[in-house]
């Protein structure tokens, strides 16, 4: 950890705002160090209250606690990382810091597929998703989702099953496991795999942390497949997402009087392609 690294750890601790965080890096990158007072209080776009409450937070004890706190749990990287994932450096408001715990080296494959679903998903979604990801697994391919419930378990589930790989994005710190249902797949994934959050220790899963959340699942991979989806779901959030940062969205088709299944097909009829057989999938990373 270097010094302009710690010096970002310090303010997403103190609960700077992304994109003040973004024109301290952008700062950093072109100076090449940590912003002093005067330089940091031109750089962000907050009030003079705002800046002085910072300002002492950054020195303050609590801070330096709660840092201590953060890394005896979890590591973090920073978007100044060379091991920061490229692809993710590029989409439009990147996370500045991330907590992990588990194998950061997962993100250094080209093989990430994105798999996003309903919460409450029908026995269809499970069937699917044990026809199609066995052999994608046995391909290598590290799969990539939100750790909701529904077809995000399932997903973290059938790769850990299969001896595969699999990185969980959390929309809360990594002291908590929500839903609580998937306590025990989040430790196994923290063990075996790679888990993820832009959000300190003891963030509780507001509602507004998910769509950011999604946000990162988009922009690790290359690839997003949608398993069911009802219309204007989190999981369409996600694939136009994608679909922003040009990405592959696949989407599984399903009956037309399904509600479960109304956002995939809409995607399909908007140009993602639909996966009937795991070769679909697999097409997109050869």
């Amino acid at each position: 950890m270097n010094e302009l690294e710690f010096f970002l750890l310090k303010l997403h601790l103190c609960n700077l705002d992304l994109k003040n965080e973004l024109r301290v890096v952008r700062y950093m990158l072109s100076f090449e160090r940590c912003p002093s007072k005067d330089e940091l209080f031109l750089l962000l776009k907050l009030g003079q209250t705002q800046k002085n409450d910072l300002w002492n937070a950054l020195q303050s004890k609590q801070l330096s606690q709660k840092i201590q706190q953060n890394l005896k749990v979890s590591h973090f990287l920073t978007i100044l990382d060379k091991r920061y994932p490229s692809q993710l450096q590029e989409i439009y408001s990147p996370p500045v810091v991330l907590f992990y715990q588990g194998d950061l080296e997962l993100l250094d494959s080209k093989k990430l597929l994105g798999v996003v679903g309903a919460r409450q998903c029908s026995s269809y979604a499970l069937q699917a998703l044990t026809q199609l990801l066995p052999n994608v697994i046995q391909q290598k391919l590290i799969l990539v989702s939100g750790l909701a419930k529904g077809v995000d378990g399932l997903s973290h589930q059938l790769a850990l099953k299969h001896h595969g790989k699999t990185i969980a994005v959390i929309g809360n710190g990594l002291d908590i496991s929500y839903p609580s249902c998937n306590r025990a797949l989040q430790t196994q994934i923290a063990h075996a795999g790679l888990l993820l959050s832009e959000y300190p220790l003891e963030s509780r899963p507001l509602k507004y942390h998910f769509p950011l959340r999604n946000r990162i699942i988009a922009g690790l991979c290359q690839t997003v497949l949608v398993v069911e989806a009802r219309h204007h779901s989190g999981s369409l959030i996600t694939a136009n997402l994608a679909l922003q940062e040009n990405r592959n969205v696949l989407a599984l088709p399903g009956r037309i009087n399904d509600i479960y299944s109304t956002g995939c097909n809409e995607l399909i009829a908007a140009g993602a392609k639909p996966v009937l057989n795991s070769n679909d999938i697999l097409e997109e990373f050869i």
